[in-house]
């Protein structure tokens, strides 16, 4: 009984667990690493294309600000009462505004 006990636990020795092929791999990787001499990539530098003159007058930009919240509730509102877009809103009021002090 004791020798077939040390047959088995010898049996379960001879297994590779997970844990041993994982340090093998890595063991190997080191190597791999340490004999490889590294390569630096090369990156292909091209000019920046212009942009056409149409396609700037077209192209729309960011423009943030901090307004009060009632104004934003009011237009909101005056948006879904007439069935336009805040942006649109935004983008009239401004128009007006410079129209209106001398701005074209």
């Amino acid at each position: 009984m004791f020798i077939s006990a040390f047959i088995a636990f010898y049996k379960c020795s001879l297994i590779v667990t997970p844990m041993d092929d994982y340090k093998r791999k890595l063991g190997s990787l080191a190597e791999k690493i340490k004999k490889e001499t590294p390569q630096t990539p090369i990156q292909q530098v091209l000019p920046v294309k212009p942009m056409l003159a149409s396609t700037t007058d077209l192209a729309e930009v960011r423009f943030n600000n901090w307004i009060p919240r009632d104004l934003k509730r009011k237009i909101k509102a005056y948006g879904v009462q007439h069935d336009i877009t805040q942006k649109g809103i935004t983008i009239r009021a401004l128009q007006d505004f410079l129209k209106n002090n001398g701005q074209n």
